[in-house]
């Protein structure tokens, strides 16, 4: 399993509309072969910083994903709202505890 984490940073402008846009979207990003758990979460005391936190079944799937049709316009209409270059991980769960 991999681990992706996005950090996006938007306009304070854009807070709404991406919210929006996410909850319109969850599901098909979710329901793409391979994702296995979606979260999108809110920086506490920064309003404006978003991460999305996703568990995909393996590297091949993720990039599947990201080459798709459908990420490309995802991914488009959303880097309009930012007011910083995202930032992107993948990584290995090392250590869960109950």
């Amino acid at each position: 399993m991999l681990v992706r984490v996005v950090k996006m940073t938007f306009r304070e402008d854009a807070i709404d509309t991406f919210k929006g846009f996410f909850e319109g979207r969850k599901e098909q990003i979710r329901g793409f072969e391979g994702c296995t758990h979606l979260e999108l979460w809110q920086d506490n005391l920064h309003q404006n910083i978003f991460f999305t936190y996703s568990y995909w079944q393996d590297e091949s799937s993720l990039n599947h994903y990201r080459n798709s049709a459908f990420f490309r316009d995802t991914w488009s209409l959303t880097k309009q709202m930012f007011s910083a270059k995202a930032e992107a991980y993948s990584v290995n769960r090392l250590v869960v505890l109950p």
